[in-house]
């Protein structure tokens, strides 16, 4: 994926659409870049463009620090982010990218009295619930791998690839610790509809985790389980499309989608 000239190095299109009338900004999980989506658009509505998010110490910022802590991530987004906020916008984030994703739509409405059209969280326990008694990002070397091949999202070529994973492993630690210390703050619930997806196998984050996303608006919200594990957002991903397609569609024709 190329970063456009003169496009934010926080963003990235692989199909810019300069007459959309919605941006949907997608935001990676744990040790992902904005890659991951480079293939969406030609899957979703000629009326969205699609702009990955490419956060520090990861793909063309590799050599970037990563972010270590949620709130100053979020401030810096919210600044590279506000020349495209020019037209409706949706979110979509998987894990860790569900929670920054969340955090971004709050702060978007406390500075600029702007919400997404539809929040997406994919993959991640509500905000709200107790957080799991346990710390990844500080575990040894050789546990924190074991962890990774147990969650299923990092092939297993890369996982016994040392030398790429020395170069992956400081991101993704600063990923892990973001996303565990992570403090949630209680606000008022979002207006826009939120849409909770999970996976069948997931056995990090279950039904109920995702259900309790339902007290985050004051809008619509529903639930999907779909086929696969935490990493459901790959082997769903032609269903995962169908309802976001699905969601912009309504939030686009909305009078309020602003």
């Amino acid at each position: 994926m190329t970063i456009e000239s003169g496009l934010s190095p926080w963003l990235a299109r692989t199909q810019p659409n300069p007459q959309a009338s919605l941006r949907l900004f997608c935001f990676p999980y744990a040790g992902g870049g904005a890659t991951i989506y480079h293939s969406w658009p030609a899957s979703l509505p000629p009326s969205v463009e699609v702009c990955g998010i490419q956060l520090p110490g990861r793909g063309s910022r590799l050599k970037e620090k990563p972010y270590t802590r949620a709130s100053p991530l979020i401030e810096s987004l919210a600044v590279e982010m506000a020349p495209y906020l020019d037209r409706p916008f949706a979110f979509f984030g998987h894990s860790l990218g569900a929670m920054i994703s969340f955090e971004l739509a709050h702060r978007l409405r406390g500075e600029r009295g702007l919400e997404p059209a539809h929040l997406f969280v994919s993959g991640r326990r509500a905000p709200q619930l107790p957080k799991p008694d346990r710390d990844i990002y500080q575990l040894p070397e050789p546990e924190f791998i074991e962890q990774l091949r147990r969650l299923n999202g990092t092939p297993r070529e890369v996982l016994e690839h040392p030398e790429l994973m020395g170069v992956m492993i400081p991101s993704l630690r600063a990923d892990f610790e973001m996303s565990e210390t992570y403090v949630y703050s209680a606000r008022p619930p979002l207006r826009c509809p939120i849409t909770a997806l999970g996976g069948l196998e997931d056995e990090e984050v279950t039904r109920p985790d995702l259900e309790a996303w339902r007290a985050q608006t004051s809008g619509p919200f529903s639930l999907r389980l779909l086929p696969g594990d935490h990493f459901f957002l790959h082997s769903s991903k032609s269903v995962i499309l169908q309802l976001i397609s699905r969601g912009l569609d309504e939030a686009v024709r909305a009078p309020d989608h602003r």
